[in-house]
């Protein structure tokens, strides 16, 4: 059909960034992230952990086209913070979060597989 090949939709082309920025001009504070090659699994976590940001005013995302595949993330920020700085305090609390998930569920399958 006139869909990609399904390994199009993770594969970053060369030359292209995995993420962009770009500065709203219209408002103080805010900002959109291009993310490629991503869909709303990411795109709900990153928001989810960005509302947890005391210092985050607004974070939501949108996918522009179903067969686009990339996700736009959209963050406004109190005059504490910035878009950056939310961005990569949410993607470093996920990367520890997805870090303990990970031991602790080694941790018992390492119980599991010695009962048995």
């Amino acid at each position: 059909m006139n869909a990609p090949d399904r390994y199009e939709r993770f594969v970053v082309p060369e030359g292209t960034k995995k993420v962009s920025y770009e500065r709203d001009t219209k408002i103080m504070n805010a900002a959109s992230f291009t993310v490629e090659r991503e869909d709303h699994t990411i795109g709900n976590i990153l928001r989810m952990q960005l509302h947890r940001d005391p210092n985050v005013l607004f974070a939501g995302y949108k996918l522009p086209h179903p067969l686009k595949y990339k996700i736009i993330v959209r963050i406004h920020t109190t005059s504490q913070s910035s878009p950056m700085q939310a961005y990569n305090q949410a993607i470093n609390d996920l990367d520890r979060e997805l870090d303990h998930l990970k031991s602790a569920f080694e941790a018992e399958m390492l119980k599991f597989s010695r009962d048995y």
